[in-house]
């Protein structure tokens, strides 16, 4: 089995080579990652610039795109065919409920999921402090997903977002599948001035304190579990095409 990692860390970041450590004995492992961080790309494809690519020995890779373009570049040039499986992550900070919206991390695997193929976003949720991130914890379940991803099977066009406590392995109290929550951020917008007096802004606030609903991801990672997502491509509100049908859309 060929089994293509990334991520939106960077290709130097801690996760991804926890990930890198013990994907191989799964399979053919092959990794196109970013050079840098590129958290918050969501789907953002490269399209009016060239994208470079540097070799860091034997079937690893770094570009100078986003989380999608080393997907889109693995899976269509460096890996020379089409891998079976694609990892995304291990992302520092978690990915749960509206995050999918931004991540890179779930961009990547949802580009894999675009092209047919099997995926899995992998995320530590390091927020709130908890002291050293525990990426060995986070690996150790993402052996646990796979495993029975590669022995079953899911529908074409759907990618599995994994969410792991920031905990000792043995402290973690086992994998719960569940829905995405709404994860909801505090806007904030900081204006500054530059040494030529030209206005630039910081964006992006914390998460808001309200918590998730009860049985969702975050719900769940906040109690010692690790969540696991099966996340669809297919955003249309079924239930409201016949009643959108009925506007007078096509009159005057």
């Amino acid at each position: 089995m060929k089994i293509l990692l990334t991520n939106d860390d960077g290709l130097h970041a801690p996760g991804i080579a926890a990930l890198e450590a013990v994907a191989p004995r799964f399979g053919d492992l092959w990794v196109v990652a970013p050079h840098q961080e590129r958290s918050g790309a969501s789907h953002a494809l490269t399209m009016n610039e060239p994208l470079r690519i540097h070799e860091h020995g034997r079937q690893r890779f770094s570009s100078t795109g986003t989380p999608v373009d080393c997907v889109y570049l693995g899976i269509h040039s460096l890996l020379g065919g089409v891998p079976d499986l694609v990892l995304s992550g291990i992302n520092k900070g978690a990915n749960l409920g509206d995050d999918v919206h931004y991540s890179g991390t779930v961009g990547a695997a949802r580009e894999a999921a675009l092209n047919g193929l099997p995926a899995l976003a992998v995320s530590l949720a390091t927020e709130g402090g908890g002291g050293t991130p525990h990426f060995e914890s986070a690996a150790a379940i993402a052996c646990k997903v796979i495993a029975e991803y590669c022995a079953r099977s899911l529908p074409s066009g759907v990618l599995l977002n994994l969410n792991v406590p920031n905990l000792p392995l043995s402290d973690i109290q086992g994998i719960q599948v569940c829905g995405l929550g709404r994860r909801h951020y505090d806007p904030w917008v900081e204006e500054r001035i530059d040494p030529r007096q030209k206005r630039y802004f910081w964006i992006g606030g914390a998460p808001a304190k309200s918590g998730m609903s009860e049985g969702t991801d975050g719900w769940w990672v906040s109690r010692g579990y690790a969540s696991l997502t099966p996340l669809g491509l297919d955003a249309t509100q079924r239930e409201l095409v016949e009643s959108v049908g009925t506007w007078n859309l096509n009159k005057g």
